[in-house]
């Protein structure tokens, strides 16, 4: 079977690069995968995992309370924390809603700056990059969108997540597993999810349709997509994963990324089967 991979040739972008690999370590790319791109939201799930080992060294704890009152750091970065897309005032209850929200990622990134006395930036570079030698990967702005990366950075990242060295696997399978299962919410760019399911900074597929994850993918993938025409998932079901990193934004294409993303994940499913 030709590596579907090679659909990306199609996407109206001048740059794509992408990269398929199982979790036996069996990996397929088509692209320049040592190109930069700005990764968008996909850095909510860098962000993330370094805030997790903050978890598990004691800095922190995911009952941390963060923000209004009854909100946690497992509701900030499950986006349950009551907290808008951006902005400090919060618009709900913490618990009552999923609302996707940039700034619930910043101040949980913040919190673990003021329990550390480190820079966040520092802080991810020492926690994340620098063990998983994601040299290309350089945090320069926001916590929750700031990052860019290359696909190959981020088949590191995946193979960190699905074989985890850095984070007890207990951690990662809470972190994989829906958090306030039952909440619904909006997903940007796609519509009302009645449930929405997260879990802690990635989003997980649940029963969601239409997504931009393929229908191939079971309800327990999860990962991220970015408003800088990014994506990135991993199938535990499927026991593979993929990333698509491009340079045109979402927003100005987002007709056909809804398309042509799903097309181009049932195709990974469906070749790795």
């Amino acid at each position: 079977m030709v590596n579907p991979l090679v659909q990306i040739e199609t996407w109206p972008v001048a740059n794509v690069a992408s990269a398929s690999v199982t979790f036996d370590g069996e990996r397929q790319s088509h692209g320049d995968i040592d190109r930069r791109f700005e990764l968008a939201s996909i850095t909510k799930i860098v962000s993330t995992w370094a805030i997790l080992i903050g978890v598990e060294e004691g800095s922190i704890t995911l009952e941390t309370p963060i923000g209004q009152n009854g909100c946690t750091l497992r509701h900030l970065l499950s986006h349950a924390g009551g907290y808008g897309f951006d902005g400090a005032e919060p618009v709900a209850r913490p618990g009552r809603r999923r609302i996707y929200s940039n700034t619930g990622i910043e101040m949980a990134a913040a919190a673990l700056v003021e329990a550390t006395g480190i820079p966040f930036h520092t802080y991810v570079g020492e926690a994340i990059l620098d063990p998983l030698g994601m040299t290309a990967t350089a945090l320069h702005g926001s916590a929750a969108f700031g990052m860019s990366s290359t696909v190959s950075d981020l088949l590191a990242l995946i193979g960190e997540i699905t074989r985890p060295t850095l984070l007890d696997p207990a951690t990662v399978a809470g972190a994989t597993t829906a958090q306030f299962a039952d909440l619904p919410g909006v997903l940007p760019g796609l519509g009302v999810y009645r449930p929405c399911p997260w879990g802690l900074g990635v989003e997980i597929h649940g029963a969601k349709s239409p997504h931009w994850m393929g229908r191939r993918n079971s309800p327990a993938a999860f990962g991220h997509f970015g408003g800088a025409g990014t994506m990135m998932w991993i199938d535990p079901v499927a026991r593979t994963s993929l990333v698509a990193l491009t340079d045109r934004r979402f927003e100005l294409w987002s007709a056909d990324a809804l398309r042509l993303w799903p097309e181009l994940s049932d195709a990974v499913v469906t070749w790795q089967a």
